[in-house]
């Protein structure tokens, strides 16, 4: 993700080291906060927190974990607290599909659909179950980035997965059948 030297450099007080790093990272820290977020604005308003929280503390980072993770657990954390401080909305957003030259407009348009219903079980999931779903499958975070991420025992989070696969499964059961949520 970034380079050792670059983060060694921003900790030991090079400004253009920090700010370089920082750029790096942005969209990581943004895509991170949307996906656990689901809101534009509640996203910006967290990469930004998470970006100014990294600027502070870069120095408090220890190669005993990646760069990633311990990034990802500033994130993840801001986020979680955003979450419980207000009540998760559903926003309904116009998703513009784009069709490719050579695609089936009706596969376009299924896809686009299956996309929508995915997100719609993710939002439905518990906070804990969706935050380590977004982690291990949008994010692609080993089970063990996972747990320093989130501070958690390794099989928290693989019983997290488990328990979030079948509730996924059971929210997901109308459209396996063929039919579209209405």
């Amino acid at each position: 993700m970034v380079e050792p030297s670059l983060i060694k450099a921003a900790q030991s007080g090079d400004r253009e080291a920090l700010v370089t790093l920082l750029r790096e990272i942005e969209n990581h820290v943004y895509r991170t906060a949307y996906y656990i977020l689901n809101n534009e604005q509640d996203a910006l308003d967290a990469s930004q927190e998470a970006l100014i929280r990294i600027y502070t503390k870069i120095e408090t980072y220890e190669e005993k974990a990646q760069f990633k993770t311990w990034v990802q657990r500033i994130v993840t954390n801001i986020c979680i607290d955003k979450f419980r401080k207000t009540k998760p909305t559903i926003s309904i957003d116009e998703h513009e599909i784009v069709f490719q030259d050579k695609s089936c407009v009706e596969h376009d348009v299924m896809a686009g659909f299956a996309i929508e219903e995915i997100k719609h079980a993710i939002d439905q999931l518990p906070e804990h179950h969706r935050t380590v779903v977004i982690l291990r499958y949008l994010q692609d975070f080993s089970y063990n980035e996972i747990a320093v991420s989130l501070d958690l025992p390794l099989n928290t989070v693989k019983s997290y997965l488990f328990r979030a696969r079948q509730q996924l499964q059971h929210l997901l059961q109308d459209y396996q059948k063929g039919g579209v949520r209405g």
